[in-house]
């Protein structure tokens, strides 16, 4: 256990209401929360014994770079309030470049994915059924090819060691109703594709994504959680991408890696990470910071 991460939060000033895969949440008052994002690290739906270090603070640098750069296409969570003004003085070293002060909305009960290129789980599927998610392709598709349109995936939001389930539009309708639906995918493409066409300009392909999206007391769609980090997103290299292979990433997808190659059977408990593991996987997170923010 490395000394200087944070694996989990101890907030004594405000009470607890949830501690997901990676933020602990805090309630402030009836219209605020405290998230803080820890250096836990989730794969295969397995929260990891092992933190990597600064993890917590640069997801939240990334999303807050992409909530003040996105604000334009969507309102999101933040209030804008210091989260060192909400805790015990004793308590600010625990949130320290690591919060967020947000607005208390009603959560939608989908995962809004959004896919630029074929790879992953959508590139399996394709392989099999020539779709994705139930989505018809092109014939001929190789892996990590650019698809002709960015495609709206959904997946239901699973519990802590539960996996998410995709789901076809028409159930995210019957989930979110006709109208509700409609506004979150096109919501959902508008962000992703005014994200990857600035990430292009920092040398980085955004092959996928997913966004999270909530409702105030107006029902105004409103953008939550984190947006387009290295844990939400497939960051490319954009001078390493060629077609017919999966590109190396900036985002967990060496861990990944390292985890199927370890043999483990995807079930919790997950592994030990090796030193050299975490600290590379910590230093992928901050080349992504450094590329989209300069």
């Amino acid at each position: 256990m490395n000394a200087d991460a944070l694996y989990e939060s101890s907030i004594k000033s405000l009470p607890l209401i949830h501690r997901g895969k990676v933020r602990d949440i805090y309630a402030i008052d009836d219209r605020r929360m405290l998230i803080v994002t820890t250096d836990r690290l989730s794969a295969f739906d397995v929260v990891l014994p092992t933190p990597i270090p600064d993890k917590g603070k640069v997801l939240t640098a990334v999303a807050d770079f992409w909530f003040a750069r996105l604000a334009p296409i969507l309102p999101n969570q933040l209030t804008g309030d210091a989260p060192e003004s909400v805790v015990a003085p004793e308590e600010r070293p625990q949130v320290a470049g690591r919060a967020v002060v947000v607005k208390r909305l009603k959560a939608l009960p989908v995962e809004a994915i959004v896919r630029g290129y074929l790879v992953g789980s959508g590139w399996a599927d394709y392989q099999k059924t020539g779709q994705v998610c139930g989505i018809p392709l092109p014939p001929g598709l190789r892996q990590a090819d650019k698809l002709p349109e960015p495609l709206f995936t959904p997946s239901t939001k699973a519990a802590v060691g539960a996996h998410d389930e995709n789901i076809s539009y028409a159930q995210c309708a019957d989930l979110l109703g006709a109208d509700l639906a409609a506004r979150v995918r096109d919501a959902a493409i508008a962000l992703y594709k005014a994200a990857a066409d600035y990430a292009l300009t920092r040398g980085i392909i955004i092959a996928d994504t997913k966004f999270e999206f909530g409702l105030d007391e107006a029902g105004t769609l409103t953008l939550i959680d984190e947006v387009l980090t290295p844990d939400s997103s497939r960051f490319w290299p954009a001078d390493q991408y060629a077609v017919g292979s999966n590109p190396p990433s900036y985002d967990k997808q060496y861990v990944r890696d390292w985890l199927t190659a370890s043999g483990w059977n995807k079930q919790a408990p997950g592994p030990a990470l090796p030193a050299e593991v975490a600290a590379r996987t910590a230093e992928k997170y901050r080349e992504a910071l450094r590329r989209l923010t300069g």
